[in-house]
């Protein structure tokens, strides 16, 4: 299993819309960045993804399951771009700010932090440990 996070705009796609999705889930689509398009064709069945509210909040607030593997998003005319499909699994009492992952010494190497626009990015074993510590998960 690998971890990832990846991140939305509250106001386009929500935690709560996600949960709203239920058990069928939901495309992960739109994604035009071919790191981040990258990183979605590597993601697996059962790979869990932190969910991360980009822009407004700031913050992670969820995690979701990957349920299907990337195929071609619906939503790109020409068909480049991957989608892969997500389920809800948890909302995060305790959301972890984008402020409080920069003051973890052990977290300064995530693309979080260096490459702060990229929209789905792997989250190493170590880190995913160190982050459900942080959400009190």
């Amino acid at each position: 299993m690998k971890y990832w996070l990846i991140k939305s705009e509250p106001n386009v796609w929500s935690i709560d819309q996600q949960i709203k999705a239920g058990i069928k889930g939901v495309d992960w689509d739109g994604v035009r960045n071919f790191q981040a398009a990258n990183n979605l064709k590597k993601m697996q069945v059962d790979d869990l993804c932190f969910f991360y509210h980009s822009n407004i909040g700031k913050e992670i607030v969820g995690i979701v399951r990957v349920i299907k593997t990337a195929y071609v998003d619906p939503t790109d005319k020409m068909g480049k771009f991957v989608a892969v499909k997500v389920r809800f699994e948890k909302k995060l009492k305790n959301p972890i700010s984008l402020q409080n992952i920069r003051k973890v010494k052990d977290l300064q190497h995530l693309p979080l932090i260096k490459q702060s626009r990229l929209s789905v990015m792997p989250i190493d074993s170590k880190s995913w440990k160190i982050l459900n510590r942080l959400g009190n998960i």
